[in-house]
């Protein structure tokens, strides 16, 4: 599925990375924490998250995120818009994280797993 897709899915908004859209994605991960998304996310996930600071845009980055979802309607300000130079595209959702997530996985997207040791 791709980027395009979950726009369709979650009536989204492209904010940026217009361009970018064509991006294949296997698994998504919903949180709002930055310490989990860098813990549990793998590269090429969609992280899907109510934050709207640049932190959220830096480790998206650092990951290699194949993108971004602001749900709840959230859109970061213009100057983080602007400032997201690595060309992740960045959406937002009239949708909150719980329905957000249910769409998604009721579509095929697969969540990330946490890694266990036993």
């Amino acid at each position: 599925m791709t980027l395009s897709d979950i726009q369709t899915i979650l009536n989204a908004e492209v904010l940026c990375g217009h361009d970018a859209m064509d991006r294949e994605v296997q698994t998504a991960f919903a949180c709002d924490l930055i310490s989990e998304m860098l813990a549990y996310a793998g590269s090429e996930t969609l992280l899907i998250t109510s934050l709207i600071n640049t932190h959220v845009i830096h480790t998206a980055e650092v990951m290699d995120a194949v993108g971004v979802v602001f749900v709840g309607g959230k859109k970061p300000a213009d100057a983080i818009i602007n400032a997201n130079y690595t060309g992740i595209p960045l959406l937002s959702t009239p949708y909150l994280l719980y329905k957000c997530s249910g769409l998604l996985f009721s579509n095929g997207i697969e969540g990330c797993k946490r890694e266990t040791t036993e």
